[in-house]
């Protein structure tokens, strides 16, 4: 599976600035890491975003978001975004941000030893 490399770019582009972010397939795509803590990616034409439990329901009530289900069991606090709501620049940025802003509050992840 493929994703759109013009989101994941614009996606980029947005968080180009915050300190500490990684990119790391997954998913079948590309997720952007705070801190070691995913915040957001891109499946297919789809972003991702973790919005956390708290702001999960209201998330789920706004236009061109859906539950995020891989296994067809919703993971609560992250959603999709269809690539209607990515369409502007300013959709991009609030979505990315809240996801940016759920990921900040988290302790970050010890990193993993390198074997050797």
């Amino acid at each position: 599976m493929s994703c759109d490399e013009q989101l994941v770019a614009r996606v980029r582009a947005v968080l180009k600035r915050s300190r500490g972010t990684a990119e790391r397939r997954m998913f079948g795509g590309v997720c952007f890491m705070l801190n070691g803590n995913m915040a957001c990616g891109v499946v297919s034409t789809d972003l991702m975003v973790r919005v956390g439990p708290e702001k999960y329901d209201d998330a789920l009530k706004q236009p061109h978001v859906r539950e995020m289900d891989f296994t067809g069991r919703a993971m609560k606090g992250y959603i999709f975004v269809s690539a209607a709501g990515t369409k502007s620049d300013s959709s991009l940025n609030y979505w990315t941000k809240s996801g940016v802003a759920f990921v900040r509050a988290l302790p970050p992840k010890p990193r993993k030893k390198k074997r050797a």
